[in-house]
């Protein structure tokens, strides 16, 4: 049973992770000029959902919505959150305090399948954006991003452990 003290560590070592997965596409768009993920595109994908609206043709041409890339930002760190929490969940409960690095890599590696199989599919992409100009490339870069994720909620959880015990 997780208490509310270990579900806020597990969400604040998820924000961490989503932040470095941010650093990381960061630096990648700014060396080797490979863009990340337009958020706002997670946005507008969500704020169409309460009309019914699952999947789009292509989502860059689909009408924008108000607030959506507020929206995608929220539901983008929200998420990498989510999966922190899960990790704390599926791992022995010593993890959080004395955290390991191939548990955090293996769930970022598991987490590029929401890319390949819901959120491609439904931006217009197909299946591991089969559809896109470049698939390999997108599946590689995708890849890259969850793993640099797996990276980060290890880091994380590394760092909030050497900040609590600094604080006593």
């Amino acid at each position: 049973m997780m208490t509310l003290n270990t579900i806020f560590i597990a969400g604040l070592i998820g924000i961490g992770a989503t932040l470095i997965m941010d650093l990381w596409a960061y630096c990648q768009k700014k060396i080797i000029g490979v863009p990340s993920l337009n958020y706002c595109l997670v946005g507008r994908w969500l704020s169409y959902m309460p009309e019914g609206v699952l999947k789009h043709k292509n989502i860059i041409s689909t009408e924008p919505k108000p607030l959506e890339c507020s929206l995608g930002w929220v539901a983008h760190y929200a998420i990498g959150s989510g999966f922190a929490i899960g990790l704390v969940l599926i791992t022995p409960s010593s993890w959080i305090m004395q955290p390991t690095l191939l548990p955090a890599l293996l769930v970022g590696i598991t987490t590029v399948a929401i890319p390949f199989f819901i959120m491609q599919p439904a931006f217009g992409l197909g299946v591991a954006a089969a559809k896109s100009p470049a698939p390999s490339r997108a599946r590689m870069f995708s890849l890259i991003a969850h793993v640099s994720f797996g990276v980060g909620l290890y880091l994380s959880a590394v760092l909030i452990n050497q900040v609590r015990y600094l604080l006593g």
